[in-house]
């Protein structure tokens, strides 16, 4: 295909639901070389977020990017960059806001005595790995604030760049005060370099589980989105796998295709894997009542239908057979300690 945007995993910009003009691309336009990446700073006032959804675990989160350079063509966060002003297309890949303030924020957070130590989601809604970190530092300098005051977080993330860190995030470990999840949705190379252009391979990504394994640092695996018609049937490799790289817990979610992400995603497949694309499609309604997204609270990234069950009892198969009697350690939530605070002496 001449006109696809290679190391993209968006080939258009969506309109944005909020706005109510559009620049329309001319087709000159449209067979453009691939977007530059654009680093936009951006100064909030605070950086934790608070969200009480019943179907999520953590209530508490960080992301010190917005818009997130892996490209990732399910990715559901696109659609919040339409609250920016930007497309949840090639937007969302291209201009990457950078919270430079985000360590000085937390630290104030963690300073105030009304702050009650709890855990907190790194990476909630972009990858706080993603290649912007190599050059900005942002989670590096996140991981020194949790543990400076000891206070638990939870990571997810599919760069190798993680490695990094392991200097704070083994210091961490060692007083029970970090999970890290490794997301892996595919062992298939073909398919990870069109579906997630911007990641590095499952096999680098393993080798990530075995050196924070090493390290002491707990890690369990992402196998997410499972997507009906294209992974779910790699669901005991992808999880044998993990397990024998020293994952503790397996996780997942069903894709859902809310929003903007509909249209990006069956762009996409009908380009890339045309032979198939209404097998999936068709698949992915099947687990959400016949629509391609889905809002409902504790179904809307379970699925359900046959083909929702099926998925969550081969998993459920799957972990039992290759994690037995594993699962990740309890946060020691005792071990905060802030400024001014005595110290303990043991």
């Amino acid at each position: 295909m001449e006109d696809y945007l290679k190391g993209r995993g968006a080939q258009l910009n969506t309109a944005n639901r909020f706005l109510k003009q559009r620049y329309e691309e001319e087709p000159s336009e449209v067979l453009q070389p691939s977007p530059q990446t654009q680093f936009i700073p951006e100064t909030p006032k605070k950086i934790i977020s608070t969200f009480n959804s019943p179907d999520l675990p953590m209530g508490k989160s960080i992301n010190p990017y917005q818009g997130c350079e892996h490209g990732c063509i399910y990715c559901y966060a696109r659609n919040s960059h339409e609250y920016w002003g930007y497309s949840a297309g090639l937007d969302f890949e291209t201009k990457v806001m950078v919270k430079r303030n985000a360590a000085p924020l937390l630290e104030e957070q963690f300073r105030k005595a009304a702050w009650v130590p709890t855990p907190i989601e790194l990476s909630g809604n972009t990858d706080c790995y993603q290649p912007a970190e190599r050059k900005f530092e942002l989670t590096r300098s996140l991981l020194k604030v949790f543990a400076k005051y000891r206070n638990p977080v939870s990571m997810i993330t599919k760069n190798a760049l993680i490695l990094r860190d392991l200097d704070v995030l083994s210091e961490l470990a060692a007083h029970q005060l970090v999970h890290v999840y490794i997301s892996i949705t595919t062992l298939n190379e073909e398919l990870r370099q069109t579906m997630e252009p911007r990641t590095v391979t499952a096999q680098k990504r393993l080798q990530v589980i075995e050196r924070l394994t090493a390290a002491g640092v707990p890690v369990g695996v992402m196998t997410a989105p499972i997507i009906p018609g294209l992974n779910d049937h790699e669901i005991p490799k992808l999880i044998e796998a993990a397990a024998n790289a020293g994952a503790l817990t397996a996780a997942l979610t069903v894709v859902r295709l809310n929003g903007a992400i509909g249209e990006l995603f069956e762009d996409w497949i009908r380009k890339t894997f045309p032979d198939r694309a209404d097998k999936v499609l068709n698949q992915i309604r099947d687990c959400h009542g016949g629509q391609l997204n889905d809002s409902r609270w504790n179904v809307r990234m379970m699925g359900q239908g046959k083909i929702a069950e099926h998925i969550h009892q081969l998993h459920r198969i799957s972990r039992q057979r290759y994690m037995p009697n594993r699962q990740m350690p309890a946060y020691d939530l005792t071990q905060f300690r802030r400024e001014g605070m005595q110290m303990k002496l043991f």
